[in-house]
């Protein structure tokens, strides 16, 4: 009996932070819970090479995905993508590989020297829809960085946010606590705008705007 060919995506919180997050998936891209060890192989052993989506990982329950089986699957003729989280982590690494990147959060991997794995990280519910319990530092960066450029605060000071933020446990890095950083740093007369911003968040949240252009573009088409 032959296998059935497929389209897969493994994707969890990135996913569900988006408004609608089933209809956001094609119907021809099957959703499956965030990779861990093994799930790569076990496509690879149930479905005919098809194309594979990486988003979100899981790494503390249990072990992470590997990078043999990823690299065994693209030796099989699997199309390899991986963005917005885990899927960025092991597409920098698998570059050479043949796994291909995609997105902002991707390129940070090779524009900042700093940008370490830990900063796409968030401690969530283990099942739909994965409820966060902290923000990933790579959306905090982007809105230290907004607020900076509007002249709400200085260099120095976005500075000592976000080495505050890369001192603690992803677990601990949180929306108020960032909210606290924020308004400590900021001049008292943008608190108001600042408060305002802060409430519209979710244009901060690159890892699922990655994932969200990525579903849009769908590039494992062209």
């Amino acid at each position: 009996m032959s296998k059935p060919s497929n389209q897969i995506l493994f994707a969890g919180p990135t996913l569900y932070a988006l408004p609608e997050p089933r209809k956001m998936t094609p119907p021809d891209l099957r959703l499956f819970a965030p990779v861990r060890r093994g799930d790569v192989a076990a496509a690879v052993t149930r479905y005919q090479p098809g194309v594979m989506v990486i988003a979100d990982g899981r790494f503390h329950q249990s072990l992470s995905v590997g990078h043999r089986e990823i690299r065994e699957a693209i030796e099989e003729g699997w199309q390899i993508w991986g963005l917005s989280s885990m899927g960025a982590i092991r597409a920098r690494e698998m570059r050479d590989f043949g796994m291909r990147g995609y997105g902002r959060v991707y390129d940070l991997f090779w524009s900042e020297d700093d940008f370490q794995d830990d900063e796409v990280c968030t401690v969530h519910e283990p099942v739909p829809p994965y409820r966060s319990g902290s923000e990933p530092l790579v959306h905090l960066r982007a809105a230290a960085a907004h607020f900076r450029d509007a002249g709400y605060f200085g260099t120095p000071e976005h500075d000592v946010i976000i080495g505050t933020l890369k001192s603690l446990w992803y677990g601990d890095r949180t929306l108020p606590l960032f909210h606290q950083l924020v308004f400590a740093a900021a001049l008292p007369e943008t608190h108001s705008i600042i408060r305002s911003e802060l409430a519209d968040f979710g244009r901060f949240r690159w890892k699922s705007l990655d994932l969200a252009a990525f579903l849009e573009e769908a590039p494992w088409r062209k």
